[in-house]
């Protein structure tokens, strides 16, 4: 993945990731996390586009870990606003369950809409996460 590619994946990120609060820093970091540009295992982004445009992104970053944990942590899931209820989301969850080796999890708010978009996808919630700000 290109800087050019991880710029425009990023743009097209923050502009359509509603609800999430998450600087763009905190994007680029996943983004070049999963292109291996930092000290990492990698990941994953899928897009999809239209007329050279994206209209759809996932991002995974691999973790490292299995058994206790999932292998692959999807942190970022978005589709433009003018192509939404088109399936898209779904078709990029699909991608990337069938190209990940292990399983994938999310961090998602409980208030989330997608919710059940990743329910009907096999998304199990079985457990909580909290954590410590410091």
């Amino acid at each position: 993945m290109s800087y050019l590619n991880i710029n425009k994946i990023l743009k097209f990120l923050h502009e359509h990731l509603e609800g999430c609060k998450n600087e763009k820093s905190a994007i680029r970091k996943s983004l070049l996390y999963a292109a291996k540009e930092t000290s990492s295992l990698g990941g994953y982004a899928f897009i999809i586009e239209e007329k050279d445009k994206i209209i759809g992104a996932i991002i995974i970053n691999k973790t490292g870990m299995n058994e206790y944990q999932a292998e692959n942590l999807i942190t970022y899931l978005a589709v433009h606003r003018d192509f939404r209820k088109q399936k898209i989301a779904t078709k990029l969850i699909k991608k990337a369950t069938n190209y990940c080796n292990g399983n994938l999890s999310l961090n998602i708010h409980k208030d989330n809409n997608a919710i059940e978009l990743f329910k009907k996808n096999g998304f199990e919630s079985k457990k909580i996460q909290m954590t410590l700000h410091k």
